[in-house]
């Protein structure tokens, strides 16, 4: 009896080992760069110089003002 409970605990142990959790690391950005360092790839919103803080942050500013605005929105469409 002793035998079988100390397998089913083993087997309960190597069951629950493989749940875990695998590190997502892979094409994740580094911390240390800054956000207006863009992407490295040619889709970016027009008017935005790639390393340029001022221009991200307008760029910033009117995407807030434009599309993530719900009254600004809500007005244009009535």
């Amino acid at each position: 009896m002793r035998v079988i409970v100390h397998a089913a605990c083993l087997a309960a142990l190597v069951g629950l080992a493989a749940c875990t959790e695998k590190p997502q690391t892979l094409g994740s950005r580094k911390a240390d760069t800054a956000a207006s360092a863009g992407t490295g790839t040619a889709f970016v919103a027009p008017g935005w110089k790639v390393g340029d803080q001022t221009s991200w942050d307008e760029q910033l500013r009117i995407r807030a003002q434009r599309g993530q605005n719900e009254y600004s929105r809500a007005a244009a469409g009535s």
